[in-house]
């Protein structure tokens, strides 16, 4: 089965307006250098300069020199190995290629009674706002959420998130300016324990003196978890910025191993043509993308499934012609 087919599939009405979302989101990543590359793909014939071209076109989309480089020699060697002939079947081979390497290895663990995740990331890059609209989408599919305001270090924090939690409707445990985050935490676990619901959401403090500052605190954190609830399961999320794209996983690098993250998520994916940051996740932290922030509401937040999120940013053909072709047009 080709890779044509392999992105034909019968959706559910529900999943169907999920993917006009993304899609809406992606529109600026879609539409600049990923459109370039389609257009590239479909307008020329599988040569050295077009795998010179492609490379160029995924560094400038931001997928990254290594991550680049990669892919096109996987895309070479699937050319050679199925003996593809046309610019449309690389481009349904790299569309493949890339939805293999964005597929998360295995799912996130929310079993747990109750299911915590910890939110991490520095200061900036949308993470209260992705603590509430988390909130907003266990809720809505039926999960008794609350929320934990672990940040006790930045002033204002807990203010933010309780107006937050307001607008996704969920309760929240806080605690004054300077509070030990790991019993804020401990306490939003017993509580949400003895209370029946069946997720936490904390949010923890995005900048610490040093690493192992970080490290210890986050290691608290964790045990502070297991001692709430020994049941409970836990998953730790770290928020990027997709605007800052390649310059916020390189800084992510150190905080990653310090937080033992086990998930990423990628927000203001609709702020940025450079979108390509998503694509060498993987590659540069080892960790899954989770959800994806594709705009301002608070229901615009989604579960990443690569399938879509490829769809959306590699349209099946070009959707305009070479600025050459335009010109002998109308020269006719």
């Amino acid at each position: 089965m080709g890779f044509f087919n392999f992105f034909k599939r019968d959706i559910t009405e529900e999943e169907f307006q999920e993917q006009q979302k993304v899609k809406r989101g992606l529109e600026k990543t879609r539409t600049g250098f990923f459109q370039n590359i389609v257009n590239t793909l479909t307008h020329a014939q599988i040569d050295d300069d077009l795998y010179d071209q492609l490379e160029e076109q995924l560094i400038l989309a931001d997928v990254g020199p290594a991550c680049a480089v990669r892919l096109v020699d996987e895309l070479h060697d699937e050319v050679k190995e199925k003996h593809l002939k046309t610019g449309q079947e690389a481009l349904d081979a790299l569309r493949g290629i890339i939805c293999q390497e964005l597929t998360p290895r295995y799912p996130m663990e929310l079993n747990g009674k109750p299911a915590v995740i910890l939110v991490i990331g520095v200061n900036g890059v949308g993470k209260t706002t992705t603590i509430a609209k988390l909130a907003a989408l266990y809720k809505k599919q039926g999960r008794r959420v609350m929320l934990a305001a672990g940040d006790t270090f930045r002033a204002a924090a807990s203010e933010q998130l309780e107006l937050w939690a307001d607008r996704a409707g969920v309760p929240l445990v806080q605690a004054g300016m300077g509070a030990d985050p790991a019993a804020v935490i401990f306490d939003a676990v017993k509580s949400a324990t003895a209370r029946g619901y069946d997720m936490v959401i904390a949010d923890t403090a995005g900048r610490l003196h040093n690493k192992k500052g970080l490290m210890d605190e986050l290691s608290k954190i964790s045990r502070s978890v297991k001692k709430a609830s020994p049941e409970a399961s836990l998953e730790v999320l770290l928020v990027l910025d997709a605007i800052t794209g390649q310059n916020a996983i390189s800084q992510a690098e150190e905080f990653c191993r310090a937080a033992s993250a086990t998930g990423v998520v990628l927000t203001k994916l609709d702020g940025t043509p450079r979108g390509g940051c998503a694509v060498s996740v993987w590659e540069n932290l080892g960790l899954p993308i989770r959800f994806i922030g594709v705009g301002e509401k608070i229901d615009d937040l989604m579960e990443f499934d690569a399938q879509t999120f490829v769809e959306s940013l590699l349209p099946e053909s070009a959707l305009q012609k070479p600025e050459e072709e335009k010109q002998e047009e109308d020269e006719a």
